[in-house]
């Protein structure tokens, strides 16, 4: 007797690859920051960046609930861990890190231990189209924009146009995750890590996690054994969509990804209040907008050019308000390349349990899960013309405060010479 999460569609599928469900495995750690990481975490929330303790604290309580779930599969004599999730929960003041899957067995005898991802569905694409999984892996990095960071942003906002602070920030830290997704799937003998998902959440005031998740997997086509973690092949796309481009001729290369944040400035934001008064377009907020895109859009081009893919696929592009009237676009996604004899699939057809999607199964975090909603044009137009009038008071007692320093000054400096 046994309990399993798959569906008769995942059960059905990786019977044909001779895997079997067997029992639910669940691994868990809670932590505490403790006051010395505490202090530590504070003062480098107030200077912007990466914020190192949280990162690793983070990293260690997940990669401990995954070992220990790993463990307890082995103990049922299980093959492997299907459908692995990863959490994050307060417990009590503390940090709960959650790690659950479904186990399975191999009747064939042919895979080591692995832990995936992927749905029982998905696992059946992946292994048809010559990925064989290894290990459930990750990269993550916790960061704050900081004070000095957010001031320059901040001041940047009040001219229209790109907020370069901010997008350099934002682009920064989710390659830096990526590095360290790759990293450990290269520690784990694998050439490509599939089915990538990109989530932002929250940890604390002003501190976020950029958490992204994958399955490290081997591909006979792309190495006969392990690389290095730059060669590491990465993909968001799902299992069908990886197996019906190797059907196509083509195999994925790398994740891409790119930010840019856009400011309406104090004068857009003005100019979009007054043309709010009225019926019609408003076209300082739908310029920007483009602009912002076609800049996000950009960044990914380059990239997938300077890696050499023909073409970037699956591609997602989302629009959310930031805050101080800025917009913030992010783009994902997979570019691919030209594959050969080595990246067919093992069967010439998908089977048609492979494509139905289960009912209450859809993958409601989608590929990008970002910290605020999406938000359409005419929110963030009406945002920037409530934060106008604000801005715009700011800047003139600001210079108030700074006329009445430098009288202080003058009088200060005529009393020295009497």
């Amino acid at each position: 007797m046994f309990i399993s999460g798959m569906s008769g569609n995942e059960i059905y599928c990786l019977r044909l690859k001779g895997l079997v469900p067997a029992e639910i495995t669940v691994g868990n750690s809670v932590r505490s920051l403790g006051v010395a990481g505490g202090i530590s975490s504070f003062g480098r929330s107030i200077t912007g960046g990466e914020i190192s303790v949280i990162t690793e604290m983070i990293s260690e309580g997940r990669h401990a609930a995954i070992q220990r779930m790993e463990e307890e599969a082995k103990k049922h004599g299980a093959t492997g861990i299907t459908g692995v999730i990863s959490e994050l929960r307060t417990l009590a003041g503390y940090t709960e890190f959650l790690s659950q899957g479904t186990s399975v067995e191999d009747e064939t005898r042919q895979l080591q231990f692995f832990s995936s991802a992927a749905s029982g569905i998905e696992l059946y694409c992946h292994l048809d189209a010559g990925y064989v999984p290894r290990k459930f892996v990750m990269g993550n990095i916790a960061y704050a924009l900081g004070v000095g960071r957010g001031l320059m942003g901040s001041m940047r906002t009040l001219q229209r146009g790109e907020v370069r602070e901010f997008s350099s920030m934002y682009n920064e830290i989710r390659h830096t995750a990526l590095r360290r997704l790759r990293a450990e799937a290269a520690a784990a003998g694998a050439n490509a890590v599939v089915d990538v998902n990109v989530k932002m959440l929250p940890h604390g005031p002003g501190t976020v996690e950029l958490l992204l998740t994958g399955t490290a997997s081997h591909h006979a086509g792309i190495s006969s054994g392990p690389v290095p973690e730059n060669d590491v092949v990465t993909s968001e796309l799902s299992g069908e969509e990886l197996w019906n481009l190797a059907q196509l001729g083509l195999v994925p290369h790398q994740l891409v990804m790119a930010t840019s944040v856009y400011s309406l400035g104090v004068v857009g934001g003005l100019g979009a209040m007054l043309q709010g008064l009225s019926r019609g377009e408003l076209t300082d907020v739908t310029r920007l907008i483009y602009e912002a895109r076609e800049n996000c859009l950009d960044l990914v081009r380059k990239e997938a050019i300077a890696i050499g893919a023909e073409r970037v696929i699956g591609n997602k592009l989302q629009i959310r308000e930031i805050g101080s009237g800025m917009v913030e676009v992010v783009a994902v996604g997979t570019a691919v390349r030209r594959g050969d004899e080595r990246f067919k699939t093992a069967t010439p057809q998908l089977i048609t349990q492979a494509v139905i999607v289960d009912r209450g199964s859809e993958r409601t975090d989608a590929t990008f899960n970002a910290l605020q909603p999406m938000v359409a044009p005419m929110a963030v137009a009406n945002y920037g013309a409530r934060t106008a009038g604000n801005q715009a008071f700011g800047c003139v007692v600001a210079g108030f405060v700074m006329f009445f320093m430098f009288i202080l000054s003058i009088i200060g400096a005529l009393a020295g010479n009497h």
